[in-house]
């Protein structure tokens, strides 16, 4: 397959939507502004996108709330049509935007299976060679002739994910389905992903996740308010993305809690992206009021994971700051800081929770995973004689 085949081309889309100002809640409201001038208003919320898929490509598409993907997906998925512009498309596609929808609960999982096979276009012969397929790699065998408004929101998830990557066709539409289920559903999906990117099947991923970006994408694109800002090498994407979520101070302010005392620490020079392995230097500083006799630094995976911690001991600081110098041999993912300070009497006076976060991002390596990077190396086993 030529890597330069086109599989979805996207052309100067616009997509605009017109919002009336006058709503009808009454019969009466309505008479009244069919004579009224018809007040609209036009929200853009595509506004010149262009670019092209390859087939094979593991395409991942970001951007902040409200910046216009899921538009987009709708519009490629045929949902809605554009404005104006083109989508052209090379080969079946399977948009999974939102999981589950078309499930009737009155039905058992058994038959929803079939109704969403039919739904995706599948004939219920196809269907029934996936089946068995789909209750094994769904792990709820036992319920599938229960009716699906007994099943748990999590097992209709995993009914739902199931099917979806199950039913392949030549491209796939995944629309932030990577956070389904438990933690050990999660493996299996990510799992499914991986074997979909090495088999080269063409997929479009929308997420949040800067980590699953840098490691299931070849490319990507985001995506700020209906524009695209950034595309091709996904680590370019993911620290644009991650610069479009803090401010130029860090995020400090974004994290103290609402109606409570501002932190005493504050923190600068932080970058939103770092590589494998490159140094981290910030600055922690506090008030020139307050004396401080030890300063404490952690480093925290995103959902929380203690990676890393240290701390100066007790030390006089002639300053009211410190430079704190790390370097960063962590796996590919997203990550936060947590700074605390103690005062001279050895008191723990603030701790600033995700006082800052950031991404540690590599040139793809499917060889390496994990929270940390080690020295590491495989040799050949000597047989012995």
């Amino acid at each position: 397959m030529s890597s330069n085949e086109v599989a979805i081309s996207v052309k100067d889309i616009h997509k605009d939507f017109i919002l009336p100002l006058n709503k009808n809640t009454s019969l009466k409201q309505a008479a009244v502004n069919i004579v009224r001038k018809n007040n609209v208003v036009t929200q853009k919320v595509l506004d010149g996108v262009s670019f092209d898929i390859n087939k094979g490509d593991f395409f991942g598409i970001v951007g902040r709330n409200g910046s216009g993907k899921s538009t987009l997906l709708k519009l490629i998925a045929g949902v809605y049509s554009p404005t104006s512009g083109s989508i052209e498309i090379n080969g079946g596609l399977t948009p999974f935007i939102e999981l589950g929808v078309g499930f009737n609960p009155e039905l058992s999982g058994r038959d929803n299976v079939f109704l969403n096979g039919a739904l995706l276009g599948y004939t219920r012969k196809q269907m029934e060679a996936m089946y068995d397929d789909i209750v094994e790699f769904a792990e709820i065998e036992e319920h599938m002739d229960k009716k699906l408004k007994n099943y748990s929101s999590g097992m209709q998830v995993r009914l739902a994910f199931s099917i979806a990557i199950k039913a392949k066709n030549d491209i796939l539409i995944f629309d932030e389905v990577l956070a389904v289920g438990d933690e050990a559903f999660q493996k299996k999906c990510m799992a499914v992903f991986r074997e979909y990117r090495d088999n080269k099947q063409t997929v479009i991923l929308v997420t949040h996740s800067m980590e699953n970006v840098t490691r299931l994408c070849s490319r990507a694109l985001m995506l700020e308010d209906g524009k695209v800002v950034t595309i091709g090498d996904v680590n370019k994407v993911a620290r644009s993305y991650q610069k479009s979520n803090l401010s130029t101070d860090g995020i400090a302010d974004k994290n103290t809690p609402k109606n409570s005392t501002k932190s005493l620490i504050s923190i600068s020079g932080n970058s939103p992206a770092y590589k494998i392995g490159e140094p981290m230097k910030v600055t922690l500083s506090w008030p020139k009021s307050q004396k401080v006799s030890w300063v404490g630094v952690s480093i925290n995976g995103v959902n929380g994971e203690y990676v890393f911690g240290t701390n100066t001991g007790v030390v006089e600081f002639e300053e009211n700051s410190i430079d704190y110098d790390v370097d960063l041999n962590l796996g590919p993912g997203d990550y936060y800081l947590t700074a605390a300070i103690k005062d001279e009497d050895d008191n723990l006076i603030d701790v600033h929770s995700k006082i800052a976060s950031f991404t540690v991002y590599s040139d793809y390596d499917p060889t390496i995973e994990g929270l940390t990077i080690m020295e590491f190396k495989y040799t050949p086993s000597k047989k012995e004689k």
